[in-house]
């Protein structure tokens, strides 16, 4: 293949959908958020998560409580909605213009493969609907146990299982028996079956990080800069699809975070966060970054693993590693402004991705 052809496929196959996402999200947003307000699409009531109970185990924490703002519950809640559909819509119209371009020998805009992004696809909108009924109950949940949304066991079943199919569809139809180590000669650990338990490990590790959508802003300016990185490295090792697949995926965030640049209009929700992550651990193992994406996705392993640090000190050791959980809610707590964070999360991602994609291109 040649560079000519090369350049061609990244300008049809990666560049352009992910400009339409990009415009198609824009032009969604008005009405969505129109929508959104006019049926009132917020939480009823705060979700407390556990990590940020008082002594006494009921409520919200002292230090917690100072942080928190009462008006955020009349943020809608379920702004993900524009990130995916905008995803669905981009490739809908890429299926129709390929259509009509393969009718006259051009190339096609088609980026959904089975060999490559029809299972990360699977998996956004898999999750995306889970999250939507969690947002929903939440939002429209009458009874106490509804108000709350779908109940946290729940939610992780869900997520096992789908983790399970996708781990034994990994080992079973595409052979994948270990993971890559990098800086090793012959660096491949050996899994066997026990791969698919690895595969169920890191879906639940990067479930447990949608805790950091908690300050407007945060979680979609990190996530796009990791799916901007994950379409660097799909046209690395010309992997176009999976290019073409997370530069979509960045376009619909980055209109997304047009509109919700701080303070934000509404947030990602359990619709789009449980979404983007579960997709983000399948493009993980298509692309064999499993020890690369701790530095790509560092701010989300640091943001997951503050919140399990935090519950284990204080279940068995009585006392608190950070002052509240998950890690940007410590930095509030220590009197940083909420756009501090945010911005320093962005440049930290930004740094943390381009470490990765070195990394990558070096093994």
């Amino acid at each position: 293949m040649n560079s000519i052809m090369i350049e061609s496929i990244i300008l049809f196959k990666v560049l352009i959908p992910s400009v339409v996402a990009f415009i198609l999200g824009i032009a969604l947003t008005p009405m969505m958020s129109d929508l959104f307000y006019k049926y009132k699409l917020w939480k009823r009531s705060p979700r407390i998560d556990k990590t940020n109970i008082n002594t006494k185990g009921e409520g919200m924490g002292e230090d917690f409580e100072k942080i928190y703002n009462p008006d955020e519950v009349k943020t809608p809640r379920v702004g993900g909605i524009i990130v995916w559909f905008s995803v669905v819509m981009t490739i809908l119209v890429s299926i129709v213009v390929s259509a009509i371009l393969n009718d006259y020998g051009y190339q096609s805009f088609e980026f959904i493969t089975r060999e490559q992004t029809l299972i990360p696809f699977i998996s956004l909108i898999a999750g995306a609907l889970l999250g939507l009924v969690d947002d929903f109950l939440q939002i429209f949940g009458s009874q106490r146990n509804l108000a709350i949304g779908i109940p946290r066991r729940l939610r992780i079943l869900f997520v096992l299982f789908l983790g399970a199919l996708e781990g034994m569809w990994f080992y079973f139809r595409l052979g994948y028996t270990g993971i890559d180590i990098p800086f090793i000669e012959g660096g491949e650990l050996f899994l066997g079956m026990g791969f698919i338990l690895f595969f169920i490990f890191v879906v639940i590790a990067l479930f447990s990080s949608s805790v950091i959508d908690g300050i407007d802003g945060l979680a979609p300016g990190v996530l796009t800069t990791i799916f901007a990185s994950y379409g660097f490295i799909g046209i690395i090792q010309g992997q176009y699809d999976i290019a073409a697949f997370s530069f979509v995926i960045m376009g619909a965030l980055l209109a997304f975070l047009w509109f919700n640049v701080p303070p934000a209009r509404f947030y990602l929700g359990e619709t789009g966060i449980i979404g983007l992550t579960l997709s983000l651990a399948v493009i993980i193992f298509l692309t064999n970054t499993v020890f690369e994406f701790i530095i790509i996705g560092l701010p989300l392993v640091l943001t997951s693993a503050s919140s399990l640090i935090q519950i284990i000190s204080r279940r068995y050791f009585h006392t608190k590693v950070f002052l509240v959980a998950p890690l940007h809610h410590h930095f509030e707590a220590l009197g940083w402004s909420r756009a501090k964070i945010t911005m320093r999360y962005w440049i930290f991602s930004v740094i943390c991705a381009a470490s990765g994609i070195i990394v990558v291109m070096v093994v």
